[in-house]
C-alpha cells in the first residue's frame, strides 16, 4: 500500500459532519446555523483544499504493482466499513430531525447535510460495490442504495447506463445546453421505470413471471419498505418523511453529478449505425487528489467506464481524457447555476468534440 492511499481514509471524516454539527449545537452554537454545517463543509471548504492540496495523475507503474493493489483487501473493506456506518449516520440524523430544537431553515439544512452525505457514503460506495463480482459487495451496494430509496439504479446503471453512455438514448447522459434542473427531474422519473423494465426484460428471457420472487426490484422494494415502516414506528411520520426526503436529495445528488460526468459528451455511429465503443474519451475527469480520496476515485470516470471492474485503488488517469476545471464538489455547486456553467463548460465541450471529431450537440 502506497502511503498516498490513506487519503481514503478521508471519507470517514464526510461521515463525522452531522455529529460535528450536532456537537457544535451542544456547545452553544445556534442550531439552525449548525445544521448547515456539512453542507458549507463540502460545497465551500472542499472546492477550496482541491485547490490547495493539488491534484493527482499518478497511475499504478505497471500491470504488476496494479495486481498488487487491486488483491489488498484493505481498500475493500473500506468500502464495506461504509455501509454500516452510513446506516448508523442515517439513524442517528432521523432520530435528531425529531428531538433538536431547530426551526424550519434548521431542518432545512439538516436534512440537506443528510441527504448529500447519503450521496458521497450510500450511493457513491454503492456505485463501486454493484460494479464488483460476488454476492457480498452486490449485496452491500444494494443495500446502501435501498436505504436512499434508489435502488432502482443497481439495475439501469449496469444495464442501461454503462450500455448507452454518452448517446442520445441514455437519459443520465445530459445533452449539450441541457440545464441540470430539467435532467435531474427526467432521470429521477426515468431510470427507476426503465429499472423496471430491464428487470422484467431479464425474467421474461428466463421464463420466470415479473411478479415474483426472482423480481430483484420487488426485493429491494420489500426492504425499502421494511426500513420506512421501522423509520415510522420509532421517529414517528416526522422521521418516515425524513427518510422519505433524504432519500430523495441522495438520488438528486447522484444525478447532478451524473449530469457533470457526460455532459455534452456523445459516441459517434459507424456506416452501420452502430455505436462507437465506449472508451476513455467518454467521460469527464478530474484530478483533484481530495475530491477523488473522498469519492474513492470516481472523478477518474473515464477509466471507469472502459474497466466497469476495475477497482477504484487501480482506477488510471488518462491525459487525453476530457478534464473538468475541478473537482466534483466545486462542479456540483457550478452545475446549480447554469448560465455559469455553459459559460464554463460549453466551450470546452466543443472543443473536445473538435478534438476528437465528435460532432457536438447544440
Amino acid at each position: 500500500m502506497r502511503v498516498r492511499d490513506l487519503g481514503y481514509l478521508a471519507v470517514f471524516l464526510t461521515a463525522a459532519l452531522p455529529l460535528e454539527a450536532w456537537w457544535l449545537m451542544r456547545g452553544g452554537v445556534a442550531p439552525d446555523l449548525a445544521a448547515w454545517m456539512p453542507l458549507a463543509v463540502i460545497y465551500g471548504l472542499v472546492p477550496l483544499l482541491d485547490v490547495l492540496l493539488g491534484r493527482d495523475r499518478s497511475n499504478p507503474v505497471d500491470e504488476a504493482q496494479a495486481q498488487r493493489l487491486d488483491a489488498q483487501r484493505w481498500f475493500r473493506v473500506l468500502t464495506w466499513l461504509c455501509v454500516p456506518i452510513w446506516l448508523a449516520l442515517l439513524v442517528f440524523c432521523m432520530k435528531q430531525i425529531t428531538t433538536l430544537p431547530l426551526g424550519p431553515i434548521g431542518q432545512l439544512g439538516w436534512l440537506l447535510s443528510t441527504g448529500t452525505i447519503g450521496g458521497v457514503l450510500a450511493i457513491n460506495v454503492a456505485h463501486e460495490l454493484i460494479h464488483k463480482a460476488g454476492r457480498l459487495e452486490p449485496l452491500l451496494g444494494g443495500i446502501a442504495l435501498t436505504s436512499v430509496g434508489y435502488f432502482g439504479f443497481k439495475i439501469e446503471h449496469l444495464r442501461g447506463h454503462h450500455v448507452r453512455v454518452a448517446t442520445p438514448e441514455d437519459v443520465s447522459s445530459a445533452r449539450l445546453g441541457e440545464p441540470v434542473y430539467p435532467f435531474v427531474l427526467r432521470a429521477l422519473i426515468h431510470n427507476p421505470r426503465a429499472a423496471w423494465r430491464l428487470e422484467v426484460e431479464r425474467l421474461q428471457r428466463r421464463g420466470l413471471p415479473p411478479l415474483s420472487w426472482h423480481n430483484e426490484m420487488l426485493r429491494w422494494s420489500l426492504l425499502w419498505l421494511l426500513m420506512l415502516a421501522a423509520a415510522t414506528l420509532w421517529t414517528g411520520w416526522a422521521g418516515a418523511l425524513f427518510f422519505i426526503a433524504q432519500g430523495i436529495i441522495a438520488s438528486a445528488t447522484l444525478e447532478v453529478i451524473n449530469y457533470v460526468e457526460h455532459y455534452g459528451l456523445r459516441r459517434v455511429r459507424d456506416a452501420q449505425g452502430r455505436y462507437e465503443r465506449v472508451t476513455h474519451l467518454h467521460s469527464w475527469n478530474a484530478s483533484q487528489r481530495l475530491t477523488n480520496w473522498l469519492l474513492f476515485q470516481l472523478q477518474r470516470h473515464s477509466d471507469h467506464h472502459a474497466h466497469a471492474r476495475r477497482r477504484y485503488q487501480v482506477l488510471r488517469h488518462h491525459a487525453d481524457s476530457p478534464q473538468l476545471p475541478t473537482g466534483y464538489a466545486g462542479m456540483f455547486v457550478l452545475a446549480l447555476v447554469p448560465p455559469l456553467w455553459r459559460r464554463v463548460m460549453d466551450h470546452r465541450v466543443r472543443d473536445f468534440n473538435a478534438r476528437s471529431a465528435m460532432p457536438a450537440q447544440a
